[in-house]
């Protein structure tokens, strides 16, 4: 079996094979390499057991991806208690887990996976439409196909109104008997899109953010702080008004003001690494005046000048002003 390293070498490999532009690989963040094809924005955690997966890791891939719109999704090898299975899709912590060679089906042939693996066995969600159209074109009633399916009435309801998943000899049976596909793939590559509420409220200022933070939120900018990844928050403008404004910004707020040059070098090359493959702007708030006003074309804002913009438009002028300088 392949260790962690070969995995994502593989990983690496497909995504650029395919067309993917990918990030560096950061084997001490949350999540191990970012990659972007067109609009498709993939947040990558390889496991050799996805049961190692960390439940804090789990939740800040799941903030990165809702802010970029990104896909997040656990390349494995195993799980406790088995090989990981091919069109599969197993579920840790919230987050979507697959073999590599799911992705590589997803990929390179556009083929998704149908089967969830849960507890108890394996499950697949039923297109309801699907199922009622043939139901009625075989003129069979809701009872007639939940006899000859072997489940209840009650059963045969919820998948028509997608209420339920269904176990896969139950949907096999129901293709069989009514001669057509009826279940639905697992988009994979559909953005983590859910609702996020952004740590900004102006009057209950979230008491785990630290100073430059509380800043960015009273200038309009919903905030999320990170504690394992290669910047330590994203910024997103509330209300946008221009169409750059709608772009996050990831950033390192919380920079100790005794971090030498050298590393604020490698932390600019990290944030331009990513900025560059999620298209997005990154910035530095620091405390050291002598520092200049960008770290290898990364701009720097300075704690006190947090203190004098009144609104986001202010902060990202003088973002785009010293960007590359």
């Amino acid at each position: 079996m392949q260790n962690r390293n070969q995995l994502l070498q593989n990983i690496y490999q497909l995504l650029n094979k395919e067309g993917f532009e990918t990030s560096n690989i950061y084997d001490h963040s949350c999540f191990d390499l970012v990659a972007r094809k067109k609009l498709l924005i993939l947040l990558l955690k390889a496991l050799v057991n996805i049961d190692t997966l960390n439940e804090a890791h789990a939740e800040e891939i799941r903030q990165i991806s809702k802010v970029f719109l990104a896909s997040p999704i656990i390349v494995g090898m195993k799980s406790k208690n088995h090989i990981l299975e091919e069109d599969v899709v197993y579920e840790r912590h919230g987050l979507p887990a697959i073999g590599l060679e799911t992705l590589k089906n997803m990929i390179v042939y556009d083929e998704y996976p149908e089967i969830l693996a849960d507890r108890g066995g394996y499950y697949v969600k039923i297109n309801g439409n699907v199922l009622r159209e043939y139901r009625e074109e075989y003129s069979l009633s809701l009872k007639d196909l939940a006899d000859l399916a072997h489940v209840s009435r009650a059963t045969m309801y919820k998948y028509e109104n997608g209420i339920v998943r269904a176990n896969t000899e139950t949907a096999m049976a129901l293709e069989e008997i009514l001669n057509t596909k009826i279940t639905l793939d697992i988009d994979l590559f559909e953005p983590y899109n859910q609702d996020i509420k952004l740590k900004a409220d102006k009057t209950d200022l979230n008491k785990s953010l630290g100073s430059n933070a509380k800043d960015l939120a009273k200038l309009g900018f919903g905030v999320v702080s990170t504690n394992k990844s290669p910047f330590d928050a994203l910024a997103k403008a509330e209300i946008a008004t221009k169409k750059d404004n709608k772009n996050p910004l990831i950033g390192n707020i919380n920079v100790q003001n005794e971090e030498n040059i050298k590393t604020l070098k490698k932390m600019a090359l990290s944030l331009k690494d990513l900025a560059l493959v999620t298209s997005t702007d990154s910035f530095f708030i620091l405390k050291d005046d002598k520092v200049q006003d960008a770290i290898d074309g990364i701009p720097v804002i300075k704690s006190w000048e947090m203190k004098e913009f009144d609104n986001s438009e202010e902060f990202l002028k003088l973002i785009k002003e010293r960007k590359n300088t």
